[in-house]
C-alpha cells in the first residue's frame, strides 16, 4: 500500500466517456493523471449514474422484493463473478489484509465476514466446489443470535459491545440504511448513512460499495433508509444521481481512502434529508476516543434485516499498514459502509460521522477498521454536496 500518494486535482468520470475529465479544467482535457492544482488540491473521481427521471425509475423498478432478498454482501463480489481485476480471487481482495508475517493464512473477504457465512443453503460451498470453512459461532454468539431473532425489547445502549441489535430507535434508525447495487452483473448489498449537506441528497458509504477499486462503477445503486424486516421501505427508495470516490481509491484501491459519497435523486419529489433527517459529518478529528458504529450485517448470526451497532474506543492499526483506526466489532459482511459516529447521543440517535466500516485483518475477525476522514474526504464531501 502506498501511504504517500500525492493528492491531485479533482476529476469526474462521466458515464460513457473513456477517460476522466478534470473539474475546472479546460474543455477537452481528459487525463486524471495530469493534475490541475488550480482547480482543487485533492483528486475526486465522479461517475454520473441515473441522470433522468426515466433512468431513475428503471433503477427503482429493478429492485423487486425478490432481487433485494437474493442480493449478497459486496464481500462476495469476486466469489460470485469470478473477477480478475483489483478485487480478484478469494485471497487477493483489497482491504482484506494478512497480518505481517502470516502471509500463508488465507484471507477472508473485505469488510467483516467470512466468505463462507452466506445464508443461502450452502451457496459458498457450491461457489468454491468444496466444503467451506465457517466462522466459529460460540455459545455466547448463539445466544446473542437467538435474542436478536426474538426481538429484544428496547434497553439502554451499551457503550462497549462488539455487535448488538439497535432497539432504541432515534435518528440513527432512520438515517442509516441498506444499499443495493449491481457489480459485474451480480447484485449486492452494503450499508450507508445520510449526512447533512447543501443539496440535502448526500449519503456516505465505503468506496468499495461505490466503485470496484480500479475496476468499474456500481450500477442500479439504490439507498433504502431504515430498512426493516421483510424489506419494508416506509421512507422510500433513492436512486443514485452521481457518485464520488477519491483518486487514490480509484487508481489503486488504497484503503486509506475507502470512502464513497453519493448524491441521490429525490423520491416522490422529496430529498432524502427532508424525509429521514441527517447526521453531522466532521473531518480531521482527534484520533482515538469513543465511537458507535452501525450497519446491516447480513451473514450469520445476522440476517441483514436489522440495524446492528458496535461501540467502544478506537485504536490505531497495530500492523501499521494503514492510517485507519480499529473498533472492536464482530459485525459480518453487509455492514461495509455503515457509519461510525463520535459525540453520539444514544437518547436521540444523533452523532457526528467520522468514518465508515471498511475492512478486517484475516487473523482478527473481532476488529473492524475504518478510514480516517481527513482533507481528502472533506474534498470528496464538498464536491458531493454541491452535485
Amino acid at each position: 500500500m502506498t501511504l504517500s500518494t500525492p493528492l491531485l486535482a479533482a476529476a469526474p468520470l462521466l458515464a460513457g466517456l473513456i477517460g476522466p475529465a478534470l473539474l475546472g479544467a479546460a474543455p477537452g482535457q481528459q487525463q486524471a493523471d495530469r493534475p490541475d492544482h488550480r482547480a482543487m488540491r485533492h483528486e475526486i473521481v465522479e461517475h454520473v449514474a441515473a441522470r433522468t427521471t426515466a433512468e431513475q425509475r428503471r433503477v427503482l423498478d429493478y429492485w423487486t422484493p425478490e432481487r433485494m432478498a437474493k442480493a449478497l454482501p459486496i464481500d462476495l463480489l469476486d466469489t460470485v463473478t469470478n473477477g480478475s481485476g483489483l478485487l480478484s480471487g478469494l485471497t487477493g481482495r483489497t482491504g482484506v489484509r494478512a497480518a505481517p508475517d502470516v502471509s500463508s493464512r488465507r484471507l477472508t473477504p473485505r469488510g467483516d465476514g467470512v466468505i463462507t457465512d452466506v445464508a443461502a443453503d450452502g451457496l459458498a460451498a457450491s461457489l468454491w466446489g468444496r466444503t467451506p470453512r465457517r466462522q466459529a459461532v460460540t455459545p455466547r454468539h448463539q445466544a446473542a443470535a437467538v435474542r436478536r431473532d426474538q426481538g429484544a425489547p428496547a434497553r439502554r445502549p451499551e457503550t462497549n459491545t462488539v455487535g448488538s441489535r439497535w432497539n432504541t430507535g432515534g435518528a440513527v434508525a432512520r438515517t442509516t440504511g441498506r444499499v443495493f447495487l449491481t457489480v459485474r452483473g451480480a447484485d449486492f448489498v452494503c450499508s450507508a448513512s445520510t449526512v447533512r449537506s447543501a443539496n440535502r441528497d448526500v449519503v456516505v458509504t465505503a468506496g468499495h460499495c461505490v466503485k470496484d477499486g480500479t475496476g468499474g462503477w456500481a450500477a442500479n445503486w439504490t439507498f433504502v433508509p431504515a430498512y426493516g424486516m421483510g424489506g419494508a421501505q416506509r421512507f422510500g427508495q433513492y436512486a443514485a444521481r452521481r457518485m464520488f470516490v477519491a483518486g487514490p481509491w480509484s487508481r489503486s484501491g488504497d484503503d486509506n481512502y475507502d470512502v464513497g459519497m453519493v448524491a441521490l435523486a429525490t423520491s416522490g419529489g422529496r430529498h432524502v434529508a427532508d424525509v429521514v433527517g441527517t447526521q453531522e459529518i466532521a473531518f480531521n478529528p482527534a484520533r482515538g476516543g469513543q465511537v458507535f458504529g452501525f450497519g446491516y450485517p447480513a451473514d450469520p448470526p445476522y440476517d441483514g434485516h436489522h440495524l446492528v451497532y458496535c461501540a467502544g474506543r478506537l485504536r490505531a492499526d497495530p500492523y501499521g499498514q494503514s492510517r485507519d483506526q480499529g473498533l472492536g466489532c464482530e459485525m459480518t459482511a453487509g455492514s461495509s459502509g455503515g457509519p461510525w459516529m463520535t459525540t453520539f447521543d444514544p437518547a436521540t440517535g444523533k452523532g457526528t460521522i467520522t468514518s465508515v466500516s471498511s475492512f478486517k485483518y484475516s487473523d482478527d475477525q473481532r476488529t473492524m477498521y475504518g478510514p480516517y476522514f481527513g482533507d481528502a474526504t472533506k474534498a470528496l464531501f464538498d464536491t458531493a454536496e454541491h452535485a
